[in-house]
């Protein structure tokens, strides 16, 4: 399973939220991008569960994210 999560950060904060999100062992890939949205993180998991799991207790919660929106991609 794979899902793009557009990230939402504190003024200033990408950085360290980018380095936090490199820690997290199911992060292939994070783009720094302008716009709405400061970050997009693909997330890949085994499984649904695993994949929930990252994106709420790994990425979330990371010091100083504002907010998500997951895209779940299928096929």
């Amino acid at each position: 399973m794979k899902a793009y999560v557009l990230v939402n950060t504190e003024l200033g904060q990408e950085k360290s939220i980018l380095e936090a999100l490199n820690m997290v062992e199911a992060v292939s890939r994070i783009h720094t991008v302008y716009g709405v949205y400061d970050l997009i993180v693909e997330v890949e998991a085994e499984s649904m569960d695993r994949l929930k799991e990252i994106i709420l207790n790994k990425v979330r919660r990371i010091e100083h994210v504002k907010n998500t929106i997951t895209l779940l991609t299928y096929g």
